[in-house]
């Protein structure tokens, strides 16, 4: 009984007693029990402990220090002011940013190649090698030690002054450190005899790792076999990295000054390996760097060796003749190899649409060749073209039917034979093929995937025993548009003057009232950067009464009240004579008044100048490159277009409208330096046939005379009103032609002379 009495007295008390003796316990461990010194007088140096002073003994909290004299302490605290001094901010430092973010982030070429050569071979070897290996690399450069008083043309080359071979190898090695060193992170350099593979170069360098001290290339033993390692034979080339290269520089001098070499290809490496320890090696990493010594007089055609084939480079090369050979047997390979890879992924792409959602139907024909055009509407379907042999269905004229010539005849003459040798690959040795004739032809023009032709062939087919029968065929074949080219255009600016040359006859005077008063608002006050210059064309009769009866007195009042309405402007005029007019002629007057980088327009009396048009005049013109013809935008009569409508004050661009006038060469945009250049080509053809001059127009003549890029476009800035153009007969029959067309096309569109027709039958039936 008292054992479990006094049990249960414990477990009452027991957690009570229990939890004070832990607290306890814990209080206990958080006291720090060291000494520690206090500052009494809040003065620094003097290190009083509190157990020397007697003032506190064990165990303490740092925060229950008692401080001796506290009210002493308090009255001897003298505050200290601290002065506040403005900091003065300097000047800002001018922070360098480089003029191209690769230079700033550090980002390098891949691949510099070095070409060393000679006074005696730079025009035949070197000029071979540059033709093959420089469109392939950034950067090729030619070193050599004399060179010729003239240097080829497109080969960038530099001369060190000398003949000796060790010292051109040191003088190249130096050039390269001073001038690339930061620019590419591999150096390749090679011999002027040695054909160089470029495209596997290149792959050979991607694959290795920039911060390489690499020395690659064929290894070879040093003469004699004193030294220990192995160079780079110079005549098959060799690879240098940029960490190479830096770890040697400051040695440079020393190799120059200490090796004694014959050879500037062992010189290098003897210089590599003392001073970095670096061998020559073949292969790295799995790697190979092949190489193919070629025989004397061999023919690379001919060749069958794998080793060749797989060839970096060959070596030697005996004259540019064999370099050009061998050029065109490694591209031969290189396309094949490309052919192989497409028929690979066709084949792929084929396996792969198996397994896809609509099965092979998923895979468009030809494999690789973007889906054909989806319309939206009705509006958007594409046009097939019915073509024969001998005739087109679809003329531009808008007959129904027209002779097939020119290009289109080419056109289909090609897809015939290609049509043709396809079938004969597919089916031989079985069958051959032969055509007997086109039944019918399709094509048309596919924005997305190219041109799309469709034949019915009737072919005779031959089988292996002889036998011949006739059958029809349809084939479908696709012109991709696979060769797209990025043509680089030159720098042109707007802030070029045009000179607008408006030639004008006595049936034309009346309208250059209106023409004033257009560009007036248009160029005079916006202050364009334009003169209006005009040509007067007196006959011979008008030119002899100019005195007396000056037939363009008005025009010429005219002139003088704008130049008095703006006194800032100034508008030339110029008078000729002559019976039959011919823009060649005008222009060889025009063009000895004007210096060369003169930009002319050559405009008629009925345009309206816009400053629209002026700036693409400037875009479009580019000196020593392009000539500009735009295509302006002619109103309809307005007796037809709008003969029981009102006629508006404003015409839009519609076709109810007016029509560009594709028929019309008047007008023209090109520099002063193009056309002289341009006209003295046809000197030797003016002296045979005077009449040339009348015959041509000036787009004919930068057509067929000059090798610029002629650009014909339409342009809705230029705009001109209806009006019935007179037509020289003395001129060619070319030109009055299209002088003729332009006025029968002007008169209205196809629907509203066919409604105007109408209508007067209907009227004379009643």
């Amino acid at each position: 009984m008292r054992f479990s009495a006094l049990i249960s007295v414990l477990r009452s008390v027991g957690p009570v007693v229990i939890g004070i003796s832990l607290g306890f316990t814990l209080s206990l461990l958080s006291v720090n029990w060291t000494d520690e010194a206090c500052y009494l007088d809040g003065e620094e140096g003097e290190d009083v402990t509190l157990a020397q002073d007697g003032l506190l003994k064990g165990a303490r909290k740092p925060n229950s220090i008692s401080i001796i004299n506290d009210v002493d302490s308090e009255e001897d605290f003298e505050p200290r002011i601290v002065p506040y001094n403005q900091v003065q901010q300097s000047a800002p430092k001018k922070v360098f940013r480089a003029k191209y973010i690769s230079t700033e982030l550090g980002m390098r070429e891949r691949l510099f190649v070095g070409v060393l050569t000679s006074k005696n071979t730079i025009s035949t070897l070197g000029v071979a090698v540059n033709r093959t290996i420089s469109h392939h690399f950034d950067a090729v450069v030619f070193f050599t030690g004399m060179r010729n008083r003239k240097v080829p043309h497109g080969m960038f080359v530099v001369c060190h002054g000398d003949e000796r071979l060790i010292w051109n190898m040191f003088q190249t090695i130096k050039y390269v450190l001073d001038h690339y060193i930061n620019e590419y992170d591999w150096f390749y350099f090679v011999q002027d005899d040695a054909y160089t593979e470029a495209d596997r170069i290149k792959d050979l360098v991607e694959h290795l790792s920039m911060d390489r001290e690499l020395y690659m290339g064929r290894p070879e033993e040093f003469i004699g076999g004193e030294m220990e390692g192995r160079y780079c034979y110079g005549g098959f080339g060799y690879l240098l990295s940029r960490t190479l290269l830096l770890r040697l520089q400051p040695f440079l001098e020393n190799c120059r000054n200490d090796i004694l070499s014959a050879r500037p290809d062992e010189w290098l490496g003897r210089c590599i390996i003392d001073y970095t320890s670096i061998n020559c090696v073949g292969d790295y990493e799995g790697l190979h760097y092949h190489h193919y010594e070629l025989g004397k007089n061999s023919d690379p055609a001919k060749e069958q060796s794998d080793q060749l084939k797989n060839a970096l480079t060959v070596h030697p090369v005996s004259d540019p003749e064999q370099m050009y050979r061998l050029h065109r047997f490694f591209a031969e390979i290189e396309l094949q190899k490309t052919y192989d890879d497409i028929a690979k992924l066709q084949a792929e792409i084929k396996n792969v649409s198996v397994v896809a959602f609509e099965g092979n139907r998923s895979s468009q024909w030809p494999v690789g060749i973007n889906p054909p055009f989806e319309p939206k509407s009705r509006f958007e379907v594409l046009k097939w073209e019915y073509f024969t042999e001998k005739d087109i269905y679809s003329c531009t004229d808008g007959s129904p039917k027209c002779e097939l010539r020119g290009i289109d005849r080419v056109d289909v003459a090609d897809v015939i034979d290609v049509a043709l040798g396809e079938l004969n690959k597919k089916y031989k040795p079985v069958l051959h093929l032969k055509k007997q004739q086109l039944i019918n032809g399709y094509r048309r023009f596919d924005p997305i995937r190219g041109m799309e032709y469709t034949l019915d062939l009737q072919l005779e087919v031959v089988n292996q025993k002889g036998h011949s029968r006739s059958i029809t065929k349809r084939v479908h074949l696709v012109r991709p548009l696979s060769r797209i080219e990025i043509i680089p255009m030159p720098y042109v600016t707007e802030a070029t003057r045009v000179h607008v040359i408006v030639p004008l006859t006595v049936q034309e005077r009346d309208h250059v009232k209106r023409l004033l008063e257009v560009f007036a608002s248009n160029a005079f006050e916006m202050s364009e950067n334009a003169i209006l210059t005009f040509l007067f064309i007196y006959d011979p009769v008008e030119a002899q009464q100019v005195n007396q009866n000056d037939i363009f007195a008005e025009v010429k009042s005219q002139i003088n009240a704008y130049e008095h309405k703006y006194p800032t402007v100034k508008i030339p005029w110029i008078s000729v004579k002559t019976e039959t007019p011919s823009q060649i002629k005008f222009m060889d007057i025009i063009s000895k008044k004007h210096p060369v980088d003169t930009l002319f327009f050559l405009a008629n009396v009925n345009t309206n100048v816009h400053a629209e048009f002026l700036n693409r005049c400037r875009m479009n013109s580019i000196n020593n490159w392009q000539v500009f013809f735009p295509i302006h935008f002619q109103d309809y009569n307005p007796d037809v277009a709008y003969r029981s409508a009102e006629r508006p004050t404003t015409i839009d661009l519609v076709k109810d409208a007016g029509h560009f006038d594709r028929w019309s060469f008047e007008e023209a945009c090109f520099y002063n330096s193009d056309y002289m250049a341009t006209r003295t080509r046809m000197v030797a053809d003016v002296q045979e046939n005077e009449e040339i001059l009348e015959n041509l127009d000036i787009y004919d003549m930068f057509v067929k005379y000059s090798g610029l890029h002629v650009f014909r476009a339409i342009e809705p800035a230029l705009h001109q009103q209806y009006r019935q153009q007179p037509c020289n007969p003395r001129l060619s029959e070319e030109i009055y032609h299209r002088c003729v067309q332009s006025n029968l096309e002007g008169l209205g569109s196809r629907s509203q002379l066919a409604m105007l027709l109408f209508e007067q039958e209907q009227g004379n039936s009643t």
